[in-house]
């Protein structure tokens, strides 16, 4: 099986109902983690994922909310009994915070092996799967920042991840004819690296996407659920289109 499962969908800011957004790839070798915002490891557990099964973790780009839950979760994988290595993909500027962060935090021996893996926008992510390939993609944002398309080796079918991003020619042809679009939907108006709901209606429905599904997004501070799925109408986008929820899960 290959399937992401949310583990938060919120802004930058959380809600009572909604955590950062960071999320899990699960595939027949391993978990992926895709940032890590908040109690991750608590969130694993309750999304019914083994933190143990992790082979890997992916940081989308170095904002805190993004990667704040991440010392703790090498911590806590180190009291766990966490034996492997643990590969930490990115961009090279967010690895080179990350380790001024682990070592800010002086975990000592309460730390996973980790081997830090500088990846690419426009390469593909040498993670060795035999069931999927990942290939990644810059983003228009304020750091560095990469999005993600995951793509079943059998059928060929396609889930991608925006990241933070502003509408942009690398995202939208990363996201071309996927199965599923997880897209970032911040702001009710345009504003600089990052996309409205209207704005990523209009993104899936250039890409031919199938399903849309709305993450980094609140109805506190962006706009009601029901008036973003008007927008991401009104952007042009004719497909099955939801609210992302916390722990939902989607499968190729």
């Amino acid at each position: 099986m290959l399937r992401m499962t949310l583990l938060g969908v919120g802004t930058a800011v959380p809600d009572q109902d909604r955590e950062n957004t960071h999320m899990v790839w699960e595939a027949p070798d391993g978990l992926l983690l895709i940032d890590a915002g908040g109690s991750t490891f608590q969130r694993l557990l309750r999304a019914g994922l083994d933190p143990l099964a992790l082979r890997g973790i992916f940081v989308t780009h170095s904002h805190t909310d993004h990667i704040n839950g991440l010392p703790a979760l090498i911590f806590q994988l180190a009291l766990a009994g966490y034996q492997q290595r643990l590969p930490i993909y990115g961009n090279a500027p967010t690895l080179e915070l990350l380790q001024g962060v682990f070592s800010a935090f002086r975990l000592e021996k309460y730390q996973v092996g980790v081997d830090w893996v500088v990846v690419e926008g426009g390469h593909e992510v040498p993670l060795g799967s035999e069931a999927y390939r990942l290939r990644v993609a810059d983003t228009v944002h304020p750091r560095p920042c990469l999005a993600l398309r995951f793509e079943d080796r059998l059928n060929g079918r396609a889930l991608v991840y925006s990241a933070d991003t502003e509408p942009c020619p690398r995202v939208q042809a990363l996201a071309s004819g996927a199965s599923i679009l997880i897209h970032e939907a911040t702001t009710p108006e345009p504003f600089a690296g990052h996309t409205t709901p209207r704005q990523a209606g209009a993104v899936a429905a250039e890409a031919g996407a199938e399903r849309l599904v709305l993450v980094h997004f609140s109805p506190k501070y962006t706009m009601s659920a029901a008036q973003a799925i008007e927008e991401v109408h009104a952007g042009g986008f004719r497909g099955e289109a939801e609210i992302g929820r916390e722990f939902g899960a989607y499968s190729l």
